[in-house]
């Protein structure tokens, strides 16, 4: 898949099918509607490409508001996201910075400058609640008739539901900060899942269970840096980590106990393997993203007890 930020050298002489939205988490709405935009790519001739957004429009709203509470919780870093789009085979990702320009851009200049002219757009597939343009003016109604100008197909999926009910992003959010991984893992049609580089932390783990007072043999920690200040998911998690293979380390993931907050970080812990960073999917040598899966301890507050334990 290749990553083009911005436009210059995102349009393709033959066009591209194309969805847009800001995919947090990949889940299997998105899923779904990736997998009819690559067939439809494929039928077609062109490439499918996903125009996608970061900072998230929500994100830059509350910055501008002085709120920044009303950001969304955010599921998946930029890098777990990419790499999931690049699972369900998409061909190209725009990554669009959201800033006030984009922001103030009416939805016939949004049509205009981005879709006809930026990618040369031959068909887009959207969500039946997709808005867009300055104060969200524009829908599937004024897309529909803008493709009939320009010359580009517009088509539009209904919501995905799993047992009756809508899968969304929020629905994400809500089961992770309920801490409910199963039905997490139901919404994304895999086991939730976060990756990012290796960081020092406060060292406080070494300390829990150590064998005497000041050896600090105890529970090391990796900590990951998470780069953004409200990661949805929050507690204390059983978890296996994939990508510290090499150095003699096996492929096979490695079963940790992992603390996320809203501190930007993630920590688990490590029985002394101490990676400069590793990968996310996959094993690998540890010079790329962990990628850690699972499911609940107990809150924050119990993270010393099930230390010790």
């Amino acid at each position: 898949m290749r990553i083009v930020r911005g436009l210059r050298g995102a349009a393709v002489p033959g066009g591209c099918a194309l969805t847009i939205g800001n995919f947090d988490g990949v889940h299997r709405g998105h899923q779904a509607m990736l997998a009819l935009l690559t067939n439809e790519a494929r039928h077609r001739g062109v490439p499918s490409c996903v125009l996608t957004f970061e900072p998230h429009p929500r994100d830059f709203f509350a910055a501008r508001s002085g709120r920044p509470e009303l950001a969304p919780a955010r599921i998946a870093t930029l890098r777990d996201k990419l790499a999931e789009l690049r699972r369900c085979g998409i061909d190209r990702t725009v990554v669009l910075r959201f800033d006030e320009r984009l922001a103030s851009l009416s939805p016939e200049a949004f049509v205009d400058e981005v879709l006809v002219r930026g990618l040369r757009t031959r068909v887009v597939l959207v969500g039946d609640d997709f808005r867009y343009g300055a104060r969200r003016a524009g829908d599937y109604a004024t897309l529909d008739a803008a493709g009939a100008r320009h010359g580009f197909d517009v088509a539009r999926m209904m919501s995905y539901e799993v047992h009756g009910l809508r899968v969304s992003s929020s629905a994400v959010r809500d089961a992770l900060a309920a801490g409910d991984m199963a039905h997490a893992a139901a919404l994304l049609g895999r086991p939730y899942t976060i990756s990012g580089h290796v960081v020092h932390g406060a060292k406080l783990g070494r300390a829990l269970g150590e064998s005497a007072p000041g050896r600090g043999d105890g529970f090391r920690t990796l900590n990951l840096r998470f780069p953004h200040p409200r990661p949805a998911a929050g507690g204390i998690f059983v978890v296996r980590v994939l990508g510290l293979a090499g150095r003699g380390r096996s492929a096979t993931p490695t079963p940790m106990a992992a603390s996320c907050r809203s501190s930007c970080c993630t920590s688990c812990t490590t029985n002394g393997a101490t990676p400069r960073s590793t990968r996310c999917a996959t094993a690998s040598p540890p010079t790329s993203p962990t990628r850690a899966a699972g499911g609940p301890i107990g809150p924050s507050t119990r993270r010393r007890r099930e230390a010790r334990r």
